[in-house]
């Protein structure tokens, strides 16, 4: 959905229950200025604006993002999916389709032999990661703690820590990570 459609949709539900701008920002605890922005389609809220104002209007996130008439279904055909080959060996691939303001995602990694992947920065608070292992052994280190994951085993883990991905074993390490990842806000001018 691009931006002027997506507003537009937020200002026909505000207008359908008879909401001003005014009780709209104040239910949804963003600013005017922000609200006229985003359905005049001038600005891209976060994944945090928008989950406010579709509380403000006491609708799903979903339905908010999604247009009405594409059954909020997004298809992402595998041929499509992107395949990243990373340096030491090890290579991941997006499986999850891209939706407007939604900052989540899930990816398929395999790592070699002995492979590490490196450390990754912590994310913003609120964030969210979820790990499963398919085959293979992961060692998951969370700030200084290390876990090591087999096969059938999974993880959550608040993604505001630094964290890494680590293959300790002889033979391929395959998982899979569902990640949430807010994005940290920007100061008010």
């Amino acid at each position: 959905m691009n931006l002027e459609a997506l507003g537009r949709h937020i200002q026909e539900l505000r207008r359908d229950r008879s909401m001003t701008l005014q009780q709209l920002a104040d239910a949804a605890d963003v600013s005017v200025s922000m609200l006229s922005s985003v359905e005049r389609g001038h600005k891209a809220p976060t994944i945090v604006v928008l989950a406010r104002i579709a509380d403000g209007l006491g609708v799903p996130l979903a339905e908010l993002v999604a247009p009405p008439d594409d059954h909020r279904v997004v298809v992402r055909r595998a041929a499509d999916q992107e395949h990243i080959d990373e340096p030491g060996g090890w290579h991941r691939t997006i499986l999850t389709p891209v939706v407007p303001g939604v900052n989540f995602e899930w990816i398929r990694t395999t790592l070699p032999p002995g492979c590490d992947a490196g450390r990754f920065p912590a994310y913003a608070a609120g964030s969210h990661e979820y790990v499963a292992v398919e085959s293979g052994t992961l060692r998951l280190t969370l700030g200084d703690r290390d876990l090591d994951l087999t096969a059938g085993d999974s993880a959550y883990f608040a993604a505001d820590v630094e964290h890494a991905y680590a293959n300790p074993d002889t033979v391929p390490c395959t998982y899979y990570v569902a990640a949430l990842i807010m994005r940290p806000r920007r100061a008010r001018r």
